[in-house]
């Protein structure tokens, strides 16, 4: 497993430094291991995927599962041809 991580990018090394500062007051390492585990967190699922059990599948605050996807009709409802 890797135990260093170099970045040569000036702009995200800019960036990295300014968080670091205001977030950490200045641990360039400690950031980035925020960062990280803050990414795993929010991408992590709970159980299996297809949910057989309650409980055994985790959806992101925000997200309303019974909200159309589609707010506008589909030309295909209203029987309007697509201009090509």
């Amino acid at each position: 497993m890797a135990r260093v991580v170099t970045i040569n990018r000036p702009d995200v090394v800019a960036l990295i430094e300014k968080a670091a500062d205001q977030i950490t007051g200045g641990n360039k390492t400690e950031l980035v291991a925020t960062a990280v585990r803050r990414l795993l967190s929010e991408t992590a699922r709970s159980g299996s995927l297809f949910g057989a059990h309650p409980g055994s599948v985790r959806i992101k605050r925000g997200v309303d599962l019974t909200k159309p996807i589609l707010e506008d009709e589909t030309d295909a409802e209203t029987g309007r041809e697509i201009d090509r």
